[in-house]
């Protein structure tokens, strides 16, 4: 199973406008709802900022990885948001936030919600590949570099 397998080019801004939680969220689901993969925006930015009452998936390092369960897909689906200028998502280490990947799944899906959520913090533990993402120019220049990065982790397993 691999990360790149549920980002597609048309889920990734390289460089997101908000500054807050809430707004880089909406960026990031009315994006997955422009192009087909989601149908009701509102009720998903719902179920994520839900999930956000939670514990915030600002888990420090300038890293985010909302996620949250919903009917309306039938396979997981990543989205990736870069900002340049970085996004106040209440993280535990009190940083700004620079790359936000958030993770859908299906309502019944368990073991692979849990699995991909484990292989994006996998992927990001990695300062040279985060400084990597955070300086991409496009969309296709980040999806190469996770799926670059993913070939060399399977390589050392």
């Amino acid at each position: 199973m691999k990360v790149s397998e549920y980002l597609k080019e048309d889920c990734i801004i390289i460089n997101l406008k908000s500054r807050d939680k809430e707004g880089s969220l909406k960026e990031l689901i009315n994006l997955l709802e422009k192009n087909g993969y989601i149908k009701d925006s509102k009720q998903i930015l719902e179920t994520v900022m839900d999930r956000e009452k939670l514990g915030s998936t600002g888990i420090g390092q300038g890293i985010a990885i909302p996620h949250a369960k919903t009917d309306q897909i039938n396979d997981i689906i990543c989205a990736l948001g870069i900002s340049k200028s970085g996004v106040d998502f209440d993280s535990l280490d009190g940083d700004p936030v620079y790359i936000i990947f958030l993770v859908l799944a299906p309502t019944k899906s368990i073991g692979q919600h849990l699995k991909t959520l484990a292989k994006i913090a996998r992927l990001l533990k990695d300062k040279v590949f985060r400084t990597s993402l955070r300086n991409c120019k496009t969309p296709a220049e980040a999806l190469k570099i996770i799926k670059e990065d993913e070939e060399k982790l399977n390589s050392l397993t």
